[in-house]
């Protein structure tokens, strides 16, 4: 289906971009990306397999990036002072994330959907689960964490030295391919052509470097989620790479450990990407746990 705008969403009543694929009377599944990621970064031929195994896809903007609405209005963000633990600069956090992704599903008129995140995503993903969780039929995070800061610690250099954002299209289309490179997973192909085709249709969209910086505070000031987490009753699904430089494996690991009944499945030689070669392997494990939680749900 074409990309769509909903208007007014959550409580924060922002605008936002999203786009479906696949039947809409198959079992839903609510894509939610990371930090600076717009919608698209979830592959089309990612969605496209979910869809050949009977799936119905929504994948969408999170605010402050592509489409949706921006918070161009805050000052600009502090990150240096907020990683110190001077967090008074965050202009919304990961409950508002999450309101917004559930309004969404009003938006929609979807009651409940299977819920995947991937990294800053996968939080926002475990944030709904805890708040919404009559929202959320299965869980599934990807390279993602806890909120502790003990886990998921990322590697010295793991965002290489790409330097500043440039504000040209070429400018930015290179600094993102060089950016990747650095987080690439050691396993598996890399594929430039790919990260510099999808980096065009996101400059293309819209970019903005201070909306991402607001969603990394976001993160910072949204705290540690165990002790929520081990109180979930919800069919759920750990992906994670064992090489990952931006969030190390331990983060997986311990949304695992949190959730009673978690899956865990860790791919050597992944790292903080989402690798063509795994785009079935995932979507096999991912429809497995929507087969499991619909023959729960309808008893």
């Amino acid at each position: 289906m074409a990309e769509e705008l909903a208007v007014g969403v959550g409580p924060s009543k922002i605008d936002m971009a999203y786009e479906r694929f696949g039947d809409p009377g198959d079992p839903p599944v609510l894509l939610i990306m990371g930090g600076g990621a717009q919608m698209i970064n979830w592959p089309e031929g990612f969605c496209d397999e979910l869809v050949a195994r009977g799936l119905h896809v929504i994948r969408f903007d999170n605010r402050d990036v592509g489409r949706s609405t921006h918070f161009t209005a805050a000052p600009p963000t502090d990150i240096r002072a907020a990683m110190a633990g001077d967090l008074s600069g965050a202009v919304y956090d990961l409950s508002d994330m999450a309101g917004d992704a559930v309004g969404l599903l009003d938006a929609i008129d979807l009651g409940s959907v299977h819920v995947v995140g991937a990294s800053m995503g996968g939080m926002i993903a475990q944030t709904i689960a805890i708040e919404a969780g009559a929202r959320v039929r299965s869980l599934t995070t990807i390279m993602s964490t806890t909120g502790n800061p003990e886990v998921g610690r990322t590697s010295p250099g793991a965002f290489g030295d790409a330097g500043p954002q440039p504000d040209d299209r070429a400018g930015y289309i290179d600094w993102q391919v060089r950016s990747a490179r650095a987080s690439a997973s050691p396993g598996f192909v890399f594929d430039a052509a790919a990260v510099a085709e999808r980096a065009g249709r996101t400059f293309d969209r819209g970019v903005d470097f201070e909306g991402m910086m607001r969603q990394m505070v976001a993160v910072l000031v949204s705290g540690d989620r165990t002790a929520r987490l081990a109180e979930l009753d919800i069919p759920t699904l750990v992906l994670h790479g064992a090489d990952d430089r931006i969030f190390d494996v331990s983060g997986g690991r311990a949304i695992a450990e949190a959730i009673p009944g978690a899956k865990l499945v860790v791919f050597d030689g992944m790292s903080h990407n989402l690798p063509r070669e795994l785009w079935p392997v995932f979507a096999d494990h991912i429809t497995e746990l929507v087969r499991h939680a619909e023959s729960v749900r309808m008893g």
